[in-house]
């Protein structure tokens, strides 16, 4: 089933009592219900996405400094989208309307990334959501349809919770042992020891975060497992798989109905990497890179 917004066509998965809604733009996830109780907080649907919620950001994630980066000796200048912080931020595909098709319980969307300003490559893109009886797995692919290698990385963008309890009450978890410091542009200016707190597990109301983490512990499935407790004991985790190695989690009361809200945005590179290099994968023509990671209630 699919609706107008202007987040572009909404469409609604359904699987026994679990149900969730992206949106045409962005490929967001903008809900994820299951039991009647929300793991993804929803949003207005008459609004545009707010705080990047749920949005696939690719062919990088969060901030690139003045929009410059150097391309194997090459120097590229991307257009300057955060104004405010003068930086590039959150990809090119950010305010793009996909391809879509559906079925119950599954919906895939396409985009491609053409060559533009500072990005001259040609990269196909693709998202898939499969509605499980617990959640929802997402899987992503990105194809280099360039002539010459491409650099790319991948990062998403969703807020959980568990929408019956007060989100101030909530314990998170981010099995990290390192965290990016930043300047006062949100970019990277190094590195310290990430708080054991987050590790054994912090209330939600007690912490501020706009912060990436990276070292992170990954379970013998290989998956990396973050969570948000209620003090009944219902858990709501958020796992993301190979290839994903930083993770960046911001908080924020500014959410749209929630008093508090989380993002965990699963990162295969943290901030300015175009830069760095970190995380930065370079495909080869015609090589397609899948990644995987997705949200369960326990």
């Amino acid at each position: 089933m699919t609706s107008a917004s202007p987040t572009g066509a909404q469409i609604t998965l359904r699987l026994g009592d679990a149900t969730a809604q992206i949106a045409q733009v962005g490929a967001s996830l903008r809900s994820l219900r299951i039991g009647g109780v929300d793991l993804v907080p929803p949003y207005p649907l008459d609004r545009p996405t707010p705080a990047c919620s749920g949005v696939v950001l690719t062919p990088w994630p969060n901030r690139v400094r003045d929009g410059r980066w150097d391309d194997d000796g090459t120097s590229r200048l991307l257009a300057i989208t955060e104004p405010k912080l003068n930086n590039a931020s959150h990809g090119l595909l950010r305010f793009t309307a996909y391809e879509v098709s559906h079925t119950d319980a599954e919906a895939v969307l396409r985009a491609t990334i053409v060559p533009q300003t500072g990005y001259p490559y040609l990269i196909e893109t693709a998202v898939t959501y499969t509605l499980t009886p617990d959640g929802i797995e997402v899987t992503h692919t990105l194809t280099n349809r360039s002539a010459t290698p491409a650099p790319v990385a991948l990062g998403t963008h969703p807020f959980v919770t568990i929408g019956d309890v007060d989100p101030h009450d909530l314990v998170l978890r981010v099995p990290a042992e390192t965290a990016f410091t930043t300047d006062e542009r949100m970019l990277p200016t190094g590195t310290r020891p990430a708080e054991a707190t987050l590790r054994d597990g912090a209330r939600l109301g007690d912490v501020t975060l706009d912060t990436g983490f990276t070292d992170l512990a990954r379970d013998t499935d290989g998956r990396v497992r973050h969570s948000l407790t209620a003090p009944d004991g219902r858990r709501v985790t958020l796992w993301q798989g190979e290839g994903f190695d930083y993770v960046q989690v911001y908080t924020t009361p500014a959410y749209p109905g929630q008093s508090l809200a989380v993002a965990i945005e699963p990162m295969t590179a943290p901030a300015d990497a175009l830069n760095s290099g970190l995380g930065i994968r370079r495909l080869a023509p015609d090589e397609t890179w899948t990644l995987h990671w997705g949200i369960a209630l326990g």
